[in-house]
């Protein structure tokens, strides 16, 4: 998740003024792996410490953003374990905060899944749009043997749009959805 943001904002501040915000406050390290992407990608990252109130950094990163004219915020959240009760409260809370700054906000909310989660992304992404409604999926990790077959039932159940497949752990192996190739690789037709 936090490595997809970084490559979604190297790839995004070419065209228009992006900035990232460290909203996981709870994994080990998540603030310093996203400042890392930041600096990969000349992208400021408004961040404070592990533990830190996530929805008081979403509030500060969308106030900062906005006075500095970008385009485009990209928050990272604590939020993969979809089955942490004070995780998915901390989730609706930033997006309470949000709308403090702007009614609208957030103006997207995407889901990143694993490719190799299987079933349980059906599950992720129903709790997920019950706390903040989903505008979006990405699907990394499919660089392996995970063909993530699963992409078909979220789409049937959930009508929302997969927006990039990340392949691999460089800057470039984030790359827009592509459904014909999809279906093909899915189908084995690829080989």
């Amino acid at each position: 998740k936090t490595t997809t943001i970084g490559k979604m904002a190297a790839h995004g501040s070419k065209h228009h003024k992006f900035h990232m915000a460290a909203g996981d406050t709870f994994r080990a390290a998540a603030v310093e792996q996203l400042q890392e992407w930041g600096r990969r990608a000349d992208v400021p990252v408004y961040a404070k410490a592990q533990g830190s109130d996530s929805a008081a950094v979403a509030f500060e990163a969308y106030d900062a953003a906005r006075k500095s004219d970008a385009d485009v915020l990209l928050l990272d959240t604590a939020g993969r374990l979809h089955n942490k009760g004070d995780l998915m409260n901390e989730l609706a809370k930033i997006g309470r905060v949000l709308k403090k700054q702007d009614e609208n906000a957030p103006h997207d909310t995407w889901l990143v899944l694993d490719a190799t989660t299987g079933q349980n992304a059906l599950e992720q992404a129903r709790v997920f749009n019950e706390i903040t409604p989903l505008t979006g999926i990405i699907v990394t990790k499919l660089d392996g043997s995970a063909k993530a077959g699963i992409v078909l039932p979220l789409w049937q159940k959930f009508k929302l749009p997969i927006m990039a497949i990340g392949v691999g752990e460089k800057l470039e192996d984030l790359q827009p959805f592509d459904e014909t190739a999809f279906a093909r690789n899915l189908m084995g037709l690829n080989s």
